[in-house]
């Protein structure tokens, strides 16, 4: 990487981070491909973060480090290349690299910040949280050892099965203690931002944001209220996740669906 370009990453980094201000969220409406970054871009936000769904999806793959890493890549360096605000790009569990490996991939492709779970994928599993957040130390220094200030926002994954499974969602509540104990872990080991993702259960969520010590990102679940509820609980950060693809997959079916009716009667 060039020193002008090595500059210019390093002041979208800290750009990013800054941008990290509890009680004033971080809006973030993921993106996967150039077409919808530039619409976040022309819409006025001033972070492109990317869904890992969303790209997996457009590609041709199922989420969950189920496309080659090299494609997964190669879409946000063409996201990063084509929009001139911060992106922070959604690196699922880091895709089996070594943090140096991990690294310098995101530096390549120009990402100022990433997404890193703490899923195994490969496994069905949560990572013991010690060995996730000695995994994340090393991402931290591995960044620091080439001068990147790479921006960490550690996902936390207690809540996600159970919201995928159609839980309850004031089962939630039993596993904020254990959420919590991550979110030290994680910032400890030297994350920005922790992502307990799916966590939306008001009672729970509340819990989590009065006891966590750090910058927090939450998904904008149907069950959220506002924004300014958001705000007020003090969190930092707000992602859409997948919501907003698979919106847009819907809209794009609806208006199949319109031709295909319009075109009743019509010899084929």
């Amino acid at each position: 990487m060039n020193p002008s370009s090595a500059t210019d990453l390093s002041n979208k980094c800290h750009l990013l981070r800054s941008l990290h201000r509890p009680g004033a969220p971080l809006l973030l409406p993921n993106a996967w491909d150039v077409a919808t970054a530039r619409a976040v871009v022309a819409a006025g936000f001033s972070v492109v973060a990317t869904t890992s769904f969303g790209v997996a999806a457009a590609l041709g793959f199922d989420d969950h480090e189920n496309a080659p890493p090299e494609e997964m890549l190669a879409a946000a360096r063409r996201i990063a290349q084509g929009v001139d605000v911060p992106v922070t790009v959604d690196a699922e569990a880091g895709y089996g690299m070594e943090p140096r490996e991990l690294v310098e991939a995101l530096r390549d492709v120009g990402a100022a910040g990433c997404n890193l779970e703490e899923s195994d994928h490969r496994a069905g599993t949560l990572r013991d949280p010690a060995v996730h957040a000695e995994w994340l130390r090393s991402v931290r220094l591995a960044a620091t050892e080439i001068d990147y200030p790479l921006v960490i926002n550690a996902r936390i994954d207690v809540f996600l099965r159970g919201y995928l499974a159609g839980a309850d969602p004031a089962t939630q509540r039993q596993s904020v203690p254990e959420a919590l104990e991550r979110a030290s872990a994680y910032f400890e080991a030297g994350a920005d931002c922790v992502y307990p993702i799916a966590l939306g259960e008001p009672e729970a969520l509340a819990h989590f944001m009065s006891e966590v010590r750090g910058p927090v990102n939450v998904t904008y679940l149907p069950q959220v209220r506002s924004l300014a509820d958001l705000a007020s609980l003090g969190v930092a950060r707000v992602s859409w996740a997948a919501f907003l693809f698979h919106a847009s997959i819907a809209h794009f079916e609806s208006q199949l669906h319109s031709i295909k009716e319009s075109a009743v009667g019509i010899p084929a």
